[in-house]
């Protein structure tokens, strides 16, 4: 049964609707979807600001002050500088959070074009592309989920390339950034800054041992060298790049195939053995591979059956995913921005948006 309060609410939203309807100035609706975007938008200018402002004055009591507009999913509403305080909306903005979240989640993974497109047609507001870029290199976004309890068992480090923007009739220039992937706690980008990377990774709760994963580039494990004690690390080779440099080589797949039972039981010798008499440069260069990380050769079946990583397969799909938005079709960038649009997209891949 309805209490008396609902009962007053469907009486008021029948009136409501007459007015609303007649305001519309719309003979006949021809399908359900103009009545959704016609509705939509008049509650927008006429009916959520007015709902939205006695909401604001009745929660923080007040009504005084100096006013300005803050545009919201529920349209513009008029909010004083002390009712703002009280409702923790940021000197000087104009946007409400709700509609902040809603396009840095959009924009997060995809151009800002794009993203105004979509917050008008998902919620009714107009929000610019220039806004939303502006949005983003305001924003101070979370560096990882806080959570202060998680103990990083697990890490890997990757690289990617970013196209910096040059002057009309310039070659294009590719830089690299690194992504740490901690792998109970999410991902984090940075933009030729190794110190921000290792400052990040030493200020985490880091278990002994700490698994630390990568692939043959000495970039990568010149990092890991200057995080935590060496003999607080257990260094393994990425299973999947080893895997991927030895089907370089070529050869049979009876020999490869060989090769391979040997390394999955870190049995480096063994899988070397299996190239005697075969002197090609590609067998040399494998040869030297495994020589050089043979340390980071591990018993993989074994590290598997464990449940331990032996792929840095999360933090690879994570630099995918944030080539994704940095690679959109025709974008380069301004080195001065992509640090914050790393962060970004990283806040979004963390779910810090949501």
């Amino acid at each position: 049964m309805l209490s008396e309060n609902e009962k007053r609410i469907k009486e008021l939203c029948q009136e409501l609707g007459q007015c609303l309807y007649e305001q519309s100035q719309v003979e006949k609706f021809n399908n359900l979807a103009e009545i959704e975007e016609t509705v939509r938008d008049l509650m927008i200018q006429y009916v959520n600001p007015e709902i939205g402002n006695f909401f604001v004055k009745t929660s923080t009591g007040e009504t005084a002050g100096r006013t300005r507009k803050v545009k919201s999913i529920l349209g513009e509403l008029p909010i004083t500088e002390k009712q703002a305080k009280k409702l923790e909306v940021k000197p000087r903005t104009q946007m409400s959070p709700m509609l902040e979240k809603n396009c840095l989640l959009l924009s997060g993974d995809e151009s800002y074009e794009k993203s105004a497109q979509k917050i008008k047609s998902l919620t009714g507001i107009a929000v610019s592309h220039s806004t939303q870029q502006r949005l983003v290199h305001r924003y101070a976004f979370e560096e990882l989920p806080s959570n202060p309890e998680v103990e990083v068992e697990e890490m890997s480090i990757d690289g990617g390339k970013v196209r910096l923007r040059t002057a009309k009739g310039k070659a294009l220039i590719w830089r690299d950034y690194k992504a740490v992937s901690f792998h109970q706690l999410g991902v984090a980008a940075f933009f030729q800054d190794n110190s921000a990377l290792l400052d990040l990774v030493n200020s985490q709760v880091l278990a002994e041992p700490l698994i630390c994963l990568g692939d043959g580039h000495d970039g990568i494990w010149n990092l890991f060298g200057q995080i935590g004690e060496k003999q607080e690390r257990i260094e393994i080779l990425d299973w999947y790049h080893l895997i991927e440099n030895l089907y370089k080589v070529g050869g049979s797949f009876q020999r490869i195939d060989e090769v391979k039972c040997f390394l999955w039981k870190g049995e480096v010798d063994a899988a070397i053995s299996c190239f005697e008499g075969w002197s090609e440069p590609q067998v040399e260069n494998f040869i030297i591979y495994l020589n050089k990380h043979k340390h980071r050769i591990v018993n993989y079946g074994y590290l598997q059956a464990e449940g331990i990583s032996i792929g840095s397969g999360s933090v690879e799909s994570k630099i995918k995913q944030i080539a994704h938005r940095l690679k959109i079709t025709g974008a380069s960038w301004e080195s001065g921005n992509v640090p914050q649009v790393l962060r970004h997209r990283s806040a979004y891949l963390n779910g810090c948006l949501f």
